[in-house]
């Protein structure tokens, strides 16, 4: 990826902006690191200083330490790294989410991150942004995901919860900590607004979502709840770790679910061994992925993350793009879906 004007050229640690002398989401420590968002296979601990969207901060913060040498930046506000003009965009991958802009003598290029196109009350939405390179994500690169409309998956679930309290029986949905959680409490809240019960893993993020002015329905912990309740009618939202831990004990007879862009695949369902799969995702399906490199304009395309090697070949090929694929640490590294 190396040329005479290279805005961005690949290292050991990950992806490297030389006129301004930072990384995008380094595998690796660093002096200056620029992260798209907090989860734990894009926002690593041990580097020197971190910039990153405003509103994420308290997010990072409880992931990496509450004196973590950060500076916030509001989306769209030009800030000046080096010789490099960078600027932070709306990813609507999750709260805080972006898509890092970098300009270096009159040359554009968009790392994206993580990102999705669909509407989420819990963040910001996907802002598009021309550029001449793209750095796109490929975590569902593959023709047989494409999503249902989000608002119908929802409404699904809510069905679902229903139809369990009238047998008396708890809903426990398994979901990821940062991200999927808060989108489904969003969603929730402008539909009955019911209190949901949670894991405790996932309140502190949670209260991260709350103290950004993010709306979200009721919620109380599990742990403070009386020995004796069996959260019979209510739901549960946990981890996916939770499943088959002595946690479980906690309810009798649950019925069972996973919400995630992974359920697209018939039997994995079944493999994880969950009653129902709701898929919902926080990423871009095919379609998604492929209409976001039309839009951009751009002619330079670098697929870092997921089925990069079948989206790259597909824009060669049907698209006529400058595509290529690289190897990535955060491959199989994720905590969202």
């Amino acid at each position: 990826m190396r040329d005479r004007r290279a805005v961005l050229e690949l290292t050991p640690e990950g992806l490297f902006c030389p006129a301004g002398g930072f990384h995008v989401d380094p595998w690796r420590p660093v002096p200056r690191a620029v992260v798209t968002h907090g989860h734990s296979d894009h926002a690593r601990f041990g580097h020197g200083h971190y910039h990153g969207a405003a509103i994420g901060e308290g997010i990072l913060r409880r992931r990496l330490g509450a004196d973590l040498p950060f500076t916030g930046h509001g989306y769209g506000a030009p800030f000046a790294l080096g010789d490099a003009k960078v600027s932070l965009h709306p990813a609507g991958h999750v709260l805080g989410s972006a898509q890092v802009r970098i300009e270096v003598e009159g040359e554009v290029w968009v790392v994206a991150g993580d990102y999705k196109r669909e509407a989420d009350p819990s963040c910001a939405p996907f802002e598009l942004v021309p550029c001449d390179g793209f750095v796109t994500e490929a975590t569902f690169g593959l023709p047989i995901y494409r999503w249902d409309p989000g608002a119908r998956v929802i409404d699904d679930l809510v069905a679902w919860w229903e139809a369990n309290a009238q047998s008396g029986r708890t809903s426990l949905v398994f979901c990821y900590a940062l991200g999927k959680a808060q989108r489904l409490l969003a969603e929730l809240g402008q539909r009955n607004g019911r209190a949901v019960f949670l894991h405790g893993a996932l309140v502190s993020m949670v209260e991260a979502y709350r103290e950004a002015g993010v709306a979200l329905t009721p919620t109380a912990a599990v742990s403070d709840q009386p020995k004796s309740e069996r959260f019979r009618g209510e739901l549960v939202l946990a981890p996916p770790s939770a499943m088959a831990t002595t946690w479980m004990r906690r309810f009798t007879a649950p019925a069972t679910a996973f919400v995630s862009g992974w359920m697209r695949v018939r039997g994995q369902r079944r493999r994880r061994g969950y009653d129902r799969g709701f898929v919902l995702s926080d990423h871009v399906d095919w379609p998604d992925l492929i209409r976001t490199v039309d839009e951009t304009g751009a002619r330079r395309v670098i697929c870092a993350h997921g089925q990069t090697d079948t989206v790259a070949r597909y824009l060669r090929e049907a698209k006529g793009l400058d595509a290529v694929a690289i190897q990535s640490l955060r491959d199989g590294a994720g905590d969202d879906g």
